[in-house]
């Protein structure tokens, strides 16, 4: 698989608002982009797709390589771990970057969280997720809810 033997670390942070053109191709932030060719990044319609909350989560090589990792070592005789095999299977895509530091969003995924025009990058460390504005709008006010809670988690 291209682009998996990189020891490059790259922290998603911020947030990032870019237009998204005719082919539904968005610009990655230059800081977010590896500096080798060929990096392979995984799509992934989070949570299910289709739903008010529903973004694209992206993995990096490694990150993808490490989910893949913890769903080999998933018993193939529990229906739970079945579901998520087929849900992961057929709601990702892998895209890499054009030249222009752009994806490619498949039409399908664009439609079932919302892309159109506009997307917003929000950086979560080690992935980072692309959102319909006004549904990321939605989340983060129910985010902010959360902190309080949340900060107790470190």
């Amino acid at each position: 698989m291209p682009g998996t033997e990189t020891n490059e670390v790259i922290y998603y942070n911020s947030l990032f608002h870019h237009g998204v053109d005719e082919k539904r191709r968005v610009q990655i932030p230059a800081k977010w982009r590896p500096s080798q060719p060929d990096v392979e990044f995984t799509l992934i319609l989070w949570p299910n797709g289709a739903q008010p909350d529903a973004c694209l989560m992206v993995l990096p090589p490694a990150e993808m390589a490490a989910l893949a990792e913890k769903i080999r070592q998933m018993s193939f005789a529990d229906p739970k771990a079945s579901a998520l095999r087929r849900l992961l299977g057929s709601k990702s895509a892998s895209c890499s970057l054009d030249k222009g530091g752009r994806i490619c969003i498949p039409e399908s995924m664009a439609k079932a969280v919302g892309i159109d025009k506009e997307a917003v990058m929000v950086g979560l460390v080690d992935r980072f997720e692309i959102w319909n504005p006004e549904r990321y709008e939605t989340v983060s006010a129910v985010d902010a809810a959360l902190l309080p809670e949340a900060f107790k988690l470190i």
